[in-house]
């Protein structure tokens, strides 16, 4: 993979360093599997590092990945049907004590994400990419195939289930 025609912006190392953590949340948002999670995160990189295309730019790239890793997600929860697996790593660990003040933001932080992990893979996708990883859904409809209308009906709508699932404790949801 190495060698002295690699260009120095195709080094696997800054590969890994730049998208491991970005394709793990991708996957984790689709999977809910921690341990399933890293095994399509491992070959989306492998994809990723042995790709010989160059790219357009670095944002071509980052949605590149995401694309690839949504659509490895999607494959596998195709491929799994209605059979559901809970894994080792899903088992809780025991909490670390807290300041009261963090305590309360994680709460709330896990409630949140306990409601978008809720929503309908769609609604969970949409909300992921435009709130988690800011972008505009123009950009999101290109990454999940859709048009920007579907993107903006499918945001409005999990912003209205959250609003309900929430039970108006966070009217920080904007309409």
């Amino acid at each position: 993979m190495t060698g002295p025609n690699r260009a120095p912006d195709r080094d696997p190392e800054r590969l890994v360093r730049d998208y491991a953590d970005l394709v793990l949340r991708v996957c984790y948002t689709y999977l809910r599997s921690t341990a399933d999670a890293e095994d399509v995160c491992q070959d989306t990189l492998v994809k990723l590092i042995c790709r010989e295309e160059p790219f357009r730019d670095p944002g071509h790239e980052r949605a590149w990945v995401i694309r690839v890793a949504a659509n490895a997600c999607r494959n596998l929860l195709r491929d799994r049907g209605a059979h559901p697996a809970v894994g080792l790593d899903d088992v809780p660990e025991p909490a670390v004590a807290q300041a009261p003040g963090e305590d309360a933001l994680r709460r709330r932080a896990e409630r949140v994400l306990g409601a978008v992990m809720a929503l309908p893979l769609p609604q969970r996708e949409a909300v992921y990419l435009h709130y988690y990883e800011g972008y505009p859904t123009r950009e999101v409809a290109r990454i999940v195939s859709a048009t920007d209308d579907a993107v903006r009906q499918r945001l409005s709508r999990a912003r209205a289930r959250l609003r309900d699932d929430l039970e108006g404790d966070y009217d920080d949801f904007p309409a």
